[in-house]
């Protein structure tokens, strides 16, 4: 199918009248569907009506989307006048969703961000059960040395480093995105996916701005614990979630005694460790790892694989040629 560039970081579809993560260009008429509510995958404009999952719907109000928002169950097709569209989970964060499109010219499947196995605070993840085509896949660690840890190996890094920060007397300061990466770590500290039933919980406070997204959560059926919005006067003895912070930020500045981790897969990247002031680093990531794009691109078997989002795409490109799976790259942001 032809592509193209729809805003910050989206496509159209242009015989297909469908838009990714993006407008529709003006010179064109169609629908644009959203696979997720990061900043990065919504559109810059605010009113845009658009089509999303229902989590996503939600987590678009919280973040002032005023347009109209048409929400899609996961599974139920839309039909448009050039092509039909079904969402399926993606993995990656609540709501995130993969935009499967089929039209006459053939099949196609916009990943977004994904995850698997997927995030526990997510709908899982599912790809379809029908032949792809096309298969657009972000690929932001494209890499052999991303390879991810069980979840429940870093999700007890996680544990364990809250336990003996608060036995030394010190604050669990945890650096992650107010949106995924907090709530799923939000859920492990309240003991979820752990198989000892005596695992203690403990009481979280997060950045203020995160606040309003744990609620749509919580509205899903997620486990985030006890938790609050960060108040300084009553953070003894419960760990802080925060967006990576300097040391002398209004936030850092009020916690007594900080002890910093910084939790996310950049964390397995010596050099971009480094660059934070932090005294432990947990790689737990919402994205895939080189080893599951691979393995989603050979279980979809398509016809060819567009790689997005990668810095570093061209030993993904090897290693997909290599297993006679066409390939290259689309760059969807600047």
């Amino acid at each position: 199918m032809a592509f193209i560039k729809s805003g910050h970081h989206g496509l159209f579809l242009p015989d297909a009248g469908v838009a990714f993560d993006g407008p529709v260009p003006r010179e064109h008429e169609g629908s644009v569907f959203i696979s997720h509510a990061h900043a990065d995958h919504t559109p810059q404009s605010r009113k845009l009506t658009v089509f999303a999952s229902p989590a996503t719907a939600d987590l678009m109000r919280a973040r002032g989307h005023t347009g109209t928002i048409h929400p899609v169950p996961f599974g139920e097709t839309v039909r448009l006048p050039n092509a039909e569209v079904t969402l399926y989970p993606a993995g990656h964060i609540l709501g995130s969703a993969m935009i499967f499109v089929e039209s006459g010219n053939g099949s196609l499947l916009y990943t977004g961000d994904c995850r698997t196995p997927p995030s526990p605070v997510t709908e899982g993840f599912s790809l379809p059960d029908r032949p792809v085509d096309e298969l657009i896949i972000e690929a932001t660690f494209a890499l052999p040395l991303y390879k991810w840890e069980e979840h429940h190996i870093l999700a007890g890094q996680i544990r364990r480093f809250a336990q003996e920060t608060l036995e030394d007397g010190a604050t669990p300061v945890m650096f992650c995105y107010n949106l995924g990466k907090a709530q799923e770590v939000m859920h492990i500290l309240a003991g979820g996916g752990s198989a000892d039933r005596n695992v203690r919980p403990f009481g979280v406070q997060i950045h203020e701005a995160g606040a309003a997204l744990c609620r749509v959560y919580e509205k899903y059926g997620v486990d985030l614990g006890n938790w609050e919005p960060f108040n300084p006067e009553t953070l003894a003895g419960k760990v802080l979630i925060t967006p990576a912070t300097p040391p002398d930020s209004p936030i850092l500045g009020r916690v007594q005694n900080p002890r910093i981790a910084y939790i996310s897969g950049w964390a397995a990247l010596e050099s971009r460790a480094q660059q934070m002031n932090a005294d432990t680093h947990i790689p737990l990531s919402d994205h895939l790892d080189f080893f599951e794009l691979l393995s989603v691109c050979r279980n979809l078997a398509p016809k060819h694989v567009w790689l997005t989002h990668s810095p570093n795409p061209d030993v993904a490109l090897h290693f997909l040629e290599l297993e006679g799976i066409s390939a290259g790259t689309l760059v969807t942001f600047r």
